[in-house]
């Protein structure tokens, strides 16, 4: 049993990535379907691919390269199960001088700190990314 489902998705994509896989797979729900979504329109990975087989539902995440090094330096979650962590949008984190991103879950739904800072929202800061 899992019991922080983000936390192992972030892993897998780690982990496949430090090994130089094609793609990660993970099992499937709306949340990591948000999260994997804005992974790829901020382009730290490729193509996101919800398929059904068995009767579950898989995420296939297209994973990115520079050369022989990863696009994702370093991945992280913020918000564990444990310790929740919650900020306002005027307090969101700034990752790596805005060259990196945080992903939010806000009451508009899941979006980078960017857009949740444009928009003045705050969230639960889910996970680091740069």
């Amino acid at each position: 049993m899992i019991t922080d489902p983000i936390s192992d998705m972030l892993t897998r994509i780690r982990n496949a990535s430090q090994v130089r896989k094609g793609e990660a797979v993970v099992p499937f729900s709306k949340l990591k379907f948000a999260i994997a979504k804005i992974l790829a329109q901020e382009g730290f990975v490729g193509t996101v691919e919800k398929t059904t087989g068995s009767g579950f539902g898989e995420l296939h995440i297209a994973l990115k390269y520079d050369g022989k090094e990863p696009i994702i330096r370093s991945i992280q979650r913020i918000s564990k199960p444990g310790r929740r962590a919650y900020a306002k949008y005027d307090t969101l984190p700034r990752v790596l001088s805005d060259n990196g991103i945080a992903i939010v879950s806000t009451s508009q739904g899941v979006m980078t700190n960017k857009e949740a800072r444009r928009r003045k929202l705050g969230g639960e800061v889910l996970c680091e990314v740069f």
